[in-house]
Formats: C-alpha cells, sequence, structure tokens
C-alpha cells in the first residue's frame, strides 16, 4: 500500500530515526498476540450508585472468583471474603483492620503480598506500559519492583521482603495497599460499555458519574433519560421540567440539592401555596431511599410534585405547537378538558377526571404559564446551567457517549432501532430529510451534539422528542401516557404500545439484518440492548444468542417485574459470561460471590480472541503497514532520519 508522502513526513516527526521506528514495529506486533482485555457491559443504571459500584469495583464477582483460585487451598474463606472486601472498599476496610488487628504491621504485610499475586493475575495478559499507566504515580516504581521480582532468586526474595518491610515501617503502607486495590479494580475492567439510563429513580446518579469518570476506558450508548438530563443542561423547558418530575416522584432530593445543587425552595414555597387544600393524592413520591440529608415531607414533596407536571404539560402544549411535525398533536391535552365538569374528551369520548383541581391553568389559554410559574422556571434553568458539577458531568456523557457504538464485533443501543409493522426500517422525517436505521442515529446524534454545543433552537426542541417521541430510537413506544396515569383511571388510555421493533427483536434474521446495516458480520456478532426490563421468567438472551437485553432491574424500581437486580454482560478473550446479581444492600460486601451472583456462560470462543481480532488490532495493522512504509522510506534515502 503507497502512502502519501505527506503524511509519511508527518509520521517521520513522531518516528524521526529507523531505530524509532523499528522499536515500535517489534511493540506493535508483539502486542497483536496479547489477549484481548476483558470488556464489562451495564444498562440502565438508574441511579442505583450503591450496586452499581460495588459491581464495577468487584468486577461483577470476577475479582472474588480470582482470589479463590489463587487462595483456596492456602487462606481461609473469610479471609478471602476479607481480601475482596480491601480491594472494593479499600479506605473503609483499612479503618476496620486498624480496629480489629492484634498486630496492624504484621497484618499490611500479609496483605500486600496477597494484593501484589492478584494483581500480577489480572493484570497478566496486559504490557507493562499499560499497566503502569494505570498505576498511582506515587507508588508505580514499587508496585512495579514488587510484580516483577523473581521469587526463585533468593536475593531478590530478601529485596523484596525488605521493601515491603520499609513500606510499613516508613508508615506508607496504607497508601500502596490502596494503590494496588485500585489497579486491581482497573485491570479487572479493561473497557467499560454503559448502554444508557444513568439518570433517575434512584437515589445519587451523580455518583455514579463521579465512579465512571475514574474509569480509564468508558463509553456511554445514551438514553433516554441521559437526553433529558442533557436537555435540561441545554435550557430545554420541557425536558427541565421532566427531570424534575421524575427526581420529586423518586424522592430524588439528593441527587439535585446536595448532588447538583439545585435551589428547589422557591418551587417548595409557590406548591405549598399554590395547592394549600389539594391532598395531591396521585402525585404522593415512590419512596424507595431515604434521603440522607434533608428528608422533604411526603405531603409537600406530592405538591412539588404536582406543580411541575402541570408546568411540564403546559410546555409540552407550546413545543408540540411549535413543532406539527413531530405529530404529537395527540398529546395536546389541556385544552381537552372541561374544567367546569371535571371531564375530559379522547377520541370522542368523554372520561371523568380522578382530579379536578387545576389552579394555574386558565381554560382559554391552558398552555400558557403564571408569572410565578415563568419565574420558577427562569430559576431552574439558571440553576441548572450554573451547576459546575452537573456542566463537568454532561459533559462527560457528551464526550464518551453516542447513540450507538460499533465495538469488537458488537452492536451496542440502548432502545431500539425503529421499524415499521413489517420489519422493515422505519423512515423519520427529520427537518426534511428523510432517514432510518443507522443514518438515522447518526442524524439525531449530530443533532444532540449541535443542542449542547451550539444550543440550535431546533435541536435543542429535538432532544425532547428523543425523549418521548414515537419515532425516537430512544424511546421505541408510541407515546408517553403520564398525563392518563395521573388524571384517569381508565387502564387502556395509560398503554403504551411498543414499537414493532419489540416483536421481531427475538428473530435471528431480523437481528442479522441490523448487524448488516451497522456493517457487523451476522455470523459472529451480537446485539447488546438495554431499555426494557427482562421479566422474571424471561430469558435476556435472545435470538439464538445475537441479541442480549442487559436491562435485569437494577434500578429497585424495577424489581418486582424482574425478580432480580441487574445483569452484567462480560466479554473475555475465552468467552461470553452473563452475570446475574441479587439486590445489593449496605453490609453485605463481605458475602461470598455465589449468594450476590451468579454467572452463567454463554458462548465460548472458537479460539482464544487475541488483540488483533479486536477494533485495536485493526488500528494497530494500520499503524504497522504505514511504519513499514516509512522504514522503507528511510532505508533507501528518500527520507533522511532526524
Amino acid at each position: 500500500m503507497n502512502y502519501d508522502i505527506n503524511y509519511l513526513r508527518l509520521l517521520a516527526e513522531k518516528f524521526p530515526t529507523i531505530e524509532s521506528v523499528t522499536n515500535e514495529l517489534v511493540n506493535l506486533r508483539a502486542i497483536m498476540h496479547l489477549p484481548k482485555g476483558t470488556e464489562y457491559y451495564f444498562s440502565d443504571l438508574h441511579g442505583e450508585h450503591e450496586a452499581f459500584i460495588h459491581l464495577l469495583r468487584s468486577g461483577s464477582g470476577v475479582i472474588r472468583e480470582k482470589i479463590d483460585n489463587l487462595f483456596r487451598s492456602s487462606v481461609m474463606e473469610k479471609d478471602r471474603a476479607e481480601l475482596a472486601a480491601l480491594i472494593y472498599y479499600p479506605s473503609t476496610q483499612l479503618g476496620r483492620a486498624r480496629k480489629v488487628e492484634q498486630n496492624y504491621d504484621d497484618w499490611c504485610m500479609i496483605t500486600i503480598n496477597q494484593l501484589v499475586i492478584v494483581a500480577c493475575e489480572v493484570s497478566a495478559k496486559y504490557t507493562r506500559s499499560k499497566v503502569r499507566n494505570t498505576m498511582d504515580p506515587r507508588y508505580a516504581g514499587m508496585i512495579e519492583e514488587l510484580m516483577n521480582t523473581d521469587g526463585t532468586d533468593v536475593d531478590k526474595r530478601t529485596y523484596y521482603r525488605e521493601m515491603i518491610e520499609s513500606v510499613v515501617q516508613v508508615g506508607c503502607a496504607d497508601g500502596l495497599i490502596k494503590a494496588l486495590c485500585h489497579l486491581i479494580q482497573q485491570m479487572t475492567v479493561d473497557q467499560l460499555h454503559i448502554i444508557g439510563d444513568i439518570f433517575d429513580r434512584g437515589p445519587r446518579a451523580d455518583r455514579i458519574l463521579d465512579e465512571l469518570m475514574k474509569h480509564h476506558d468508558v463509553d456511554i450508548q445514551w438514553g433516554n433519560h441521559d437526553v433529558s438530563w442533557i436537555g435540561a443542561m441545554c435550557g430545554n423547558p420541557v425536558c427541565l421540567m421532566s427531570v424534575l418530575r421524575i427526581a420529586i416522584s423518586y424522592n430524588g432530593f439528593d441527587c439535585l440539592e446536595d448532588g447538583y445543587g439545585i435551589n428547589l425552595r422557591p418551587l417548595s414555597m409557590f406548591a405549598a401555596t399554590t395547592y394549600a387544600n389539594d391532598p395531591c393524592a396521585h402525585f404522593m413520591p415512590h419512596v424507595l431511599d431515604e434521603n440522607e440529608f434533608d428528608p422533604v415531607d411526603p405531603a409537600l414533596a406530592a405538591k412539588m410534585h404536582k406543580a411541575v407536571a402541570i408546568m411540564m404539560f403546559k410546555l409540552e402544549g407550546q413545543l408540540i405547537g411549535r413543532h406539527p411535525e413531530y405529530g404529537m398533536q395527540s398529546r395536546l391535552l389541556l385544552d381537552k378538558i372541561d374544567y367546569e365538569k371535571g371531564t375530559i374528551k379522547i377520541g370522542g369520548k368523554e372520561y371523568p377526571l380522578t382530579d379536578t383541581s387545576f389552579p394555574t391553568v386558565d381554560p382559554k389559554d391552558p398552555y400558557a404559564l403564571t408569572a410565578e410559574e415563568q419565574n420558577i422556571l427562569d430559576g431552574f434553568q439558571a440553576s441548572f446551567r450554573h451547576s459546575e458539577r452537573l456542566r463537568t458531568h454532561i459533559d462527560f456523557i457528551i464526550n464518551h457517549g453516542a447513540m450507538y457504538k460499533v465495538a469488537n464485533g458488537k452492536l451496542l443501543y440502548h432502545g431500539c432501532i425503529p421499524v415499521n409493522a413489517d420489519g422493515s426500517l422505519q423512515e423519520v422525517d427529520l427537518f426534511g430529510e428523510k432517514c432510518k436505521g443507522r443514518t438515522l442515529l447518526d442524524q439525531l446524534e449530530m443533532h444532540v451534539r449541535r443542542a449542547y454545543h451550539a444550543e440550535t433552537p431546533d435541536s435543542v426542541d429535538l432532544l425532547w422528542y428523543l425523549w418521548c417521541g414515537a419515532a425516537s430510537p430512544l424511546f421505541g413506544k408510541d407515546r408517553m401516557t403520564s398525563f392518563e396515569r395521573y388524571f384517569i383511571k381508565e387502564k387502556e388510555l395509560q398503554k403504551e404500545h411498543m414499537n414493532p421493533y419489540y416483536k421481531y427483536y427475538d428473530d435471528p434474521k431480523f437481528c442479522a439484518a441490523l448487524m448488516r446495516e451497522f456493517g457487523l458480520n451476522p455470523e459472529i456478532s451480537h446485539i447488546i440492548n438495554g431499555h426494557v426490563p427482562v421479566k422474571h421468567g424471561e430469558t435476556p438472551v435472545k435470538a439464538c444468542g445475537r441479541l442480549f437485553f442487559i436491562d435485569g432491574g437494577i434500578s429497585k424500581a424495577y424489581r418486582s417485574k424482574t425478580g432480580i437486580a441487574g445483569y452484567t454482560l462480560i466479554s473475555s478473550s475465552h468467552e461470553i459470561q452473563l452475570a446475574e446479581h441479587r439486590p445489593f444492600h449496605r453490609g453485605n460486601d463481605l458475602e461470598s460471590p455465589e449468594t450476590y451472583t451468579t454467572v452463567h456462560i454463554v458462548e465460548h470462543m472458537p479460539r482464544r480472541l487475541m488483540v488483533e481480532d479486536t477494533d485495536a488490532g485493526e488500528r494497530f495493522k494500520r499503524r504497522i503497514d504505514e511504519l513499514q512504509e516509512l522504514l522503507s522510506l528511510y532505508r533507501c534515502g528518500v527520507l533522511g532520519e532526524a
């Protein structure tokens, strides 16, 4: 392959000599024959920070499994459990050890020895440079020496022992232990894929994002809840009210107030006054978690919930009026209410309302905000924009996220690929351009980025459509019936019909067609999907193993449907595993992995996969070809060495 001479001259700036080229060629060819790193896939975290952080730090039970394999015949089960807990929560467990261990220095020396053995095990398939780059730089020199000392040499054993004793004597054992624990966590999970919906329902999505930002290699496929938060950050008023509505309805005050510094006092004062005599019975919050900081009275929370819900329905009406092309006129319901009779007319039929108190709605102009509501909206928009921590987290989601990802033979997306009733790709009109399949997702991603970086008005509005629009790949339903669930008791009107995608996704031929749409070989590829919880008794493995649904109910709100507490899909060089988790509670981090996680092997690789079989391997192959060409130009004198 002949490369452009100007490109090769640029490459020569990085590799200015024959020696530098040959060294890089040797390095890349060696890396190509290492086993591929282990990839972890999580979906629909929904703010469930304690459970997710435990799964991430424990490698979904893999770290405990490795500890058992290494020490089963030499270390008691209780001590193996404590070693695993130390790796997951080093600060907490070091504090415990200081209190309970009779000889803390001896305990530290034994523990450092054990951690070095585990670190060597989990990092064995990576290059020294990759492992070194993952180490805490303050302890990198010591850790490298400990991990690469020849234990068969008497002098080296003495050197090893003296190093550990010196670490303990000078008082830096705790720091070294924490650094080793962090290294083990990071090396266990080489690549981390989050298949959408970090936010909402659970207590602290902000803490999940803090943890994700520490990881060395993470990507995010946006979910509709994530895009709603992006919209709120961009100033989309409907997305903002939707975010507040869900947070308040699930008692998520800690995330809003402590996590992001959002001032809720003006809303609470407005709601307490406006709905003073209204019990707001249909707006009582789901108290799945207690607030850690400032508990809010449920009666007041219900009034706040109703206040933002009414504001949201008004703002939805305004947005739908601006965009008739969305085809969402059926969601205009405030103008269908007979406020004197307390009824609503839908589809030519009249239904009684279960709640007839609308003190802020003007029947003559039902979608107009009152002056007080407008002030509250303005305050929230400013509060969201001025939250530095929220801006940092949304920046991370934008920079590490996308509508979908094709990675190592796997197609990752959160919701669905919209299709017609016959299973063919659904064509969607985006500002006059017809799009479907991969092109649709590419165009929608462009609009998300345009909304965030340029705040283009039509793109900012489109973020709300991605949240709940009928043709949104992130939503996958014909409508969102929030109004009906609040105000109308007829169950038929509350139904949300799934896109036909969910009728076909178990068909191997259908999945094969989707894979080809995204440039994948159906014979060796997989689809990894989230969004819809796998109900109790169903299997997450679809289409004869071609598609995995991994929304298993890590969120408490879904556990009654799923019967479990989430899935982790794990793709190693040997196999694909599905880890099934039971609910996590504070204090059960010392339990054996069998009581918390059940791991099933769902596919064995025909041979062990190496780096050369991955996307990174393809990039390395191209770089090797480029370096070979550069080397030939050096050797024939076309280019001179620096």
